[in-house]
C-alpha cells in the first residue's frame, strides 16, 4: 500500500509539473557550419538566461532574455550575413547600426510564453509586470519595452530558447542614472533583469561584458 502511495504521489506531481512549454513548429534555423553554430551558441548563453514563475505544480510563465551587448551583437549580425549571405557593406552598415544603439541603451530581447494571454501585457502602460535592470549601482526601469510579437522562425534563429508560441519583446534601458552616474559601472561581471508581479518573479542573471 505504501509503495502504491508513493507512485501515486510521484504520478501527480510528475504530470503536473510541467518545465518547458510545449514545442510546436519546426525547430529553430542553424547553420551549416557545426563550429561556426558553436560559436554563436556560446555567446548566446553567455549574455542569456531563461526563468519560470511556478503556481504550485503548474508554470504561469515561462521567460528567456538575451543582454544585447557589443559582443552579442557583433554575434547576432554575422550570424544575419550567413543566412542571408549579406555583402560586405551592408554587414558594416548593420554592425555600425547596433553599436550606436549600444551606445545608447542598454537593452535586453526578452521573449515569454504566458499560460493565461491576459498576463501577456508587458508593453502595456498599466501592464501588471514591473520590469527592472539590477546592477551593482541599483536600478532602472525601462525607457521603451516594445512588443515585437510572435517568436517566428526567423526570430528563433537568433533567439533559439523561444519557441512558436512565444512572444519577443525589446526593453531598453538608460545608459545612465539621472545624476549621470552609470547605469552599470566599469568592470561589472553580471547584471540582471527582474520580471515581477503579484503572480510571482523571474530573475535573469547574465554576464555584462
Amino acid at each position: 500500500m505504501r509503495r502504491l502511495l508513493v507512485a501515486a504521489v510521484l504520478l501527480g506531481v510528475l504530470g503536473g509539473c510541467r518545465t518547458t512549454p510545449p514545442i510546436v513548429g519546426e525547430p529553430a534555423p542553424t547553420l551549416d557550419d557545426p563550429k561556426q553554430e558553436a560559436a554563436y551558441r556560446s555567446v548566446l548563453d553567455r549574455y542569456s538566461d531563461r526563468k519560470e514563475i511556478y503556481d504550485g505544480f503548474d508554470t504561469r510563465i515561462f521567460a528567456g532574455a538575451t543582454f544585447q551587448t557589443p559582443a552579442f551583437r557583433d554575434a547576432r549580425i554575422h550570424r544575419r550575413a550567413i543566412f542571408q549571405t549579406l555583402p560586405a557593406a551592408k554587414v558594416e552598415q548593420l554592425l555600425a547600426e547596433e553599436q550606436a544603439d549600444a551606445a545608447k541603451f542598454n537593452e535586453f530581447f526578452l521573449a515569454v510564453h504566458v499560460n493565461d494571454y491576459r498576463y501577456d501585457d508587458f508593453a502595456h502602460r498599466n501592464s501588471i509586470w514591473r520590469i527592472a535592470l539590477v546592477t551593482p549601482a541599483g536600478e532602472v526601469t525601462p525607457l521603451e519595452i516594445r512588443r515585437l510579437g510572435r517568436a517566428d522562425l526567423n526570430v528563433r534563429a537568433y533567439y533559439p530558447y523561444a519557441s512558436l508560441f512565444w512572444v519577443g519583446y525589446r526593453v531598453r534601458f538608460p545608459k545612465t542614472f539621472t545624476n549621470g552616474q552609470p547605469v552599470i559601472p566599469e568592470g561589472t561581471d553580471e547584471v540582471m533583469l527582474r520580471v515581477a508581479s503579484s503572480l510571482g518573479n523571474a530573475e535573469m542573471k547574465v554576464h555584462a561584458r
